[in-house]
C-alpha cells in the first residue's frame, strides 16, 4: 500500500513538473506553483483550464516518448530542501563550541558564512539528482488523467488534476 502510494506520488510529481515546464515555455512569465499527492497534483496560478488540459496531455505524451528530463524542475522544493538542510547542518556544526557570550558567537560568523556558502555551492547539483532518483518517476506506466477541476481560493485559480492507474487503458 505505501509502495503503491509512493509510486503514484512520484509519477504525479513527474507529470506535474513536465506540465509546468511545458506551460512555462509556452507562456513565459506566468506565475505557477504545484503540489503532488497520490490522487494527482494541484496547479496554483491564473491559467485557463483548457490550456492546462492541453498541456497535461502534451506532458504525458512527451514523458511517454522518453523526455524524462521534463520530470526534473529547477524550482522544485526538493532542491531547496536539500540545500537548506545541508546549509543548516553546516551552520549548526560551525557554531558548536561557541557557548557563552555573544562576542564568541559573532567571532564564528565568518566561519559560518564560509561553510554555508561552500555547502550551498556543493549541494546545488544534488537537488536534481534527488528528484530524478527519489521524488519523481518519469515512467508513467498506467497512470492516466481522469479529470481536472478548477476552484477559486482567495481570488486565485487552483486546479486539481486527478490521476489514476488504469491498466490496459
Amino acid at each position: 500500500m505505501i509502495g503503491t502510494k509512493l509510486s503514484l506520488v512520484r509519477r504525479n510529481h513527474a507529470l506535474e513538473h513536465a506540465t509546468m515546464q511545458i506551460f512555462s515555455a509556452k507562456k513565459p512569465g506566468v506565475r505557477m506553483a504545484g503540489y503532488s499527492n497520490p490522487q494527482g497534483f494541484w496547479v496554483f496560478g491564473d491559467i485557463e483550464i483548457e490550456e492546462l488540459r492541453d498541456t497535461v496531455e502534451e506532458a504525458q505524451r512527451r514523458l511517454r516518448a522518453g523526455e524524462s528530463r521534463l520530470a526534473i524542475h529547477p524550482h522544485c522544493g526538493t532542491n531547496f530542501a536539500i540545500s537548506g538542510l545541508a546549509a543548516g547542518t553546516a551552520a549548526w556544526l560551525a557554531m558548536l563550541g561557541s557557548d557563552g557570550s555573544l562576542r564568541r558567537k559573532l567571532d564564528r560568523l565568518p566561519l559560518v558564512t564560509t561553510l554555508v556558502t561552500l555547502v550551498l555551492i556543493l549541494t546545488f547539483p544534488l537537488g536534481p539528482k534527488v528528484q530524478e532518483r527519489v521524488t519523481t518517476d518519469a515512467r508513467l506506466g498506467d497512470l492516466r488523467v481522469v479529470g481536472i477541476n478548477r476552484y477559486m481560493r482567495g481570488g486565485m485559480p487552483v486546479h486539481q488534476v486527478l490521476t489514476r492507474d488504469l491498466p490496459g487503458a
